[in-house]
């Protein structure tokens, strides 16, 4: 999926091994490299949001920002509203790990559809400060969150 307003990549996974006797391991799952032409400006900002059990952040808007999330625990569904007022729900776990970019102006909200804490990895094109006031509310009066309780 991709477009002006924001685009889906799905993100490469790794199997890891064992230095002694080269039994998997564990897995990597790789987000960024500054040599991948997914992130145009190189990230100014990287963090970890956390969104509690059935709750929803957002939907917010960006003024300037661009931002590109990936669901490091548990799932979530990210909800874009593009600028025909159609809305995009994309499932995003680290089973299946993508990388979801929202460009700056677009309105998003992120919904935790687990009975756990679901962690979200951020990056972002201009760093946060306070008070920036970058930041403001969008409207999605006419979607249904009640669907992912």
């Amino acid at each position: 999926m991709n477009n002006d307003e924001f685009f889906v990549h799905k993100l490469e996974r790794h199997q890891t091994k064992d230095v002694s006797d080269s039994h998997v391991n564990g897995e990597l799952t790789v987000v960024w490299r500054d040599w991948d032409d997914i992130v145009k400006d190189h990230p100014k900002m990287i963090y970890l949001n956390t969104v509690n059990p059935g709750e929803i952040k957002g939907p917010h808007i960006h003024k300037k920002r661009t931002t590109y999330f990936t669901c490091v625990e548990g799932e979530i569904v990210l909800v874009i509203k593009d600028r025909n007022d159609e809305y995009h729900e994309i499932k995003c776990n680290p089973n299946e790990p993508l990388l979801i970019c929202v460009r700056s102006g677009v309105p998003a909200a992120i919904i935790n559809t687990t009975n756990s804490i679901s962690k979200v990895l951020v990056l972002a094109d201009i760093a946060w400060r306070p008070n920036d006031n970058e930041m403001k509310n969008g409207d999605f009066t006419d979607y249904d969150f009640k669907k992912w309780e």
